[in-house]
Formats: structure tokens, sequence, C-alpha cells
């Protein structure tokens, strides 16, 4: 390798993504369900008892639309153009049996986080039974999940807004075992390369920095004096399967992710 090329190298390992807070304001809230009427203040209860940490940064106005009634889904894209919601609250399997419940989430929920730019909150269905116990009391442990951790401010600061003061947000980042397997594999077949060099360097270089900016994060969500603790989670692995051991092993409350 040339002097220069040691230079570029040296130069790219030495810059950190730094984080930086984004804004982010939810004074409106549209709750979408299919509750009859006697039910629905009840929902309305749980839902701000457990969402009862953004109160804390001014008042929030709530919105419910639905009922018992069956309604399309267009009806509900155009409750969410009308009132303009910051978040979106709602649940999986809206009028569908319970029997459907292991599959999917309903077609009001996959339209709702495919067509709108608006976040979206899924809660358990009303009528599941056996949530574990800590659920929906509040948002005291709170988990972003990706697989593109560094420089993705905006996921965490939507994480640190739903985290409740003296609570902890885990940034999780699982690096994709299989790809990276996949890679090795070619890199044996090239004989300049010594592979197990290329194997250790490359693994430490793709952990380093999504555990540099969970350092980051933490210097940066200390300057808003929330009390809030940041527990960074990088691994190499399989995701959808790391991510759901974590989630139960640290007893998430909430998950924040991208569906699209």
């Amino acid at each position: 390798m040339g002097s220069l090329d040691q230079f570029e190298s040296a130069f790219n390992a030495a810059a950190k993504e730094m984080f930086r807070p984004q804004p982010v304001a939810i004074g409106r809230v549209l709750i979408v369900h299919d509750l009859p009427e006697p039910l629905q203040d009840d929902f309305l209860y749980l839902a701000k008892g457990f969402l009862s940490t953004l109160e804390q940064g001014g008042k929030v106005e709530w919105e419910l639309f639905g009922g018992s009634e069956r309604f399309a889904v267009k009806s509900v894209l155009d409750a969410v153009e009308s009132y303009r919601p910051d978040l979106i609250v709602t649940y999986r399997q809206l009028h569908c049996d319970a029997v459907d419940w292991q599959f999917g989430l309903g077609a009001h929920v996959d339209v709702l986080t495919q067509a709108t730019t608006t976040p979206v909150l899924i809660l358990p269905n009303p009528d599941r039974e056996n949530l574990p116990n800590h659920m929906l009391k509040n948002t005291d442990r709170v988990m972003a999940v990706t697989d593109h951790l560094a420089g993705d401010h905006r996921l965490v600061s939507y994480a640190s807004e739903f985290t409740e003061p003296g609570g902890t947000l885990y940034l999780a980042h699982v690096e994709d075992a299989a790809v990276f397997d996949r890679y090795i594999r070619a890199i044996t077949k090239i004989p300049d390369l010594d592979t197990d060099t290329a194997r250790a360097q490359i693994k430490a270089r793709l952990l380093k920095d999504p555990n540099d900016y969970v350092e980051s994060c933490r210097a940066g969500l200390a300057v808003q004096a929330r009390g809030i603790r940041v527990d960074g989670r990088v691994k190499l692995g399989c995701r959808l399967s790391d991510y759901r051991e974590l989630i139960d092993e640290n007893e998430i409350d909430l998950l924040v992710m991208y569906t699209k």
C-alpha cells in the first residue's frame, strides 16, 4: 500500500459520526381503533398512561378515530390527512377475528406504515391475553434497532423522546453474520489477502463505528439532563433472532424501528 493510501485509510478510520439531536415535536396523537363506545375511554386512558412521558414536554391533543362498525382503509388515511397528527397509535388486526392475530398486522396497519410519513405506534390488541407483566405500564426501557446505527440521528432522537426520564435507551445494531461470512469466503479465494487478518480487521471495523456512535449518543443525550441511560448492544449475528432475544432479555417496553 502506498503512503497516500495509508494516510487516507488512517484519516477515514479516525473520522467519527457524532450524534446530532433532531427536533421531535409530538403535540397531536391520533388513536385508530375498532372498539365499541363503552371501551373507547378505557383504551384512551391506557394509551395516555403508557405514553405519559410525552405530556412532560407540553400539552398533547388526543383524537379518537374508529369504532365497532367496520371502516375502510381509505377512511383512516382521510382521517390522518384531516387531523395531521404527529403520531398515530393503533394495534394489530383491526376488525379481524382472533384466529387471524398470529398472521401479519392487518390491512389497516400495513397501509398506515407504508402510505404515510407519520410515525405509527403499534400496541397489543386490547383483546390479547397473557401479556408480560411489564407491558403497557410505562416506557422506561426503550430500544432502537437498525442495521446502520452510526449517523441515524432521527431514529435515536425519536427513541429518546419516548424514553421516560431516568429510563434506559438501548441502541441495538446487529451486523448480518451471513453477509459477513460470504465476503470472508470470497477473501479466502484471493491469494494476496491474508484471510485471518481480513476477518479480524473487517469485523473490528464493522463493530467499531456503531460502538463509537453509541458513545456519542450517550454524551449527547446527557446534555439534555433527562437522566436517560444509554446502553449499546452491537454485535455480529442474525438480526431477527438476535433482536428478539435482546427484546425478551431486557424486557423492552417499546421498540423503535423503520418500517420502510
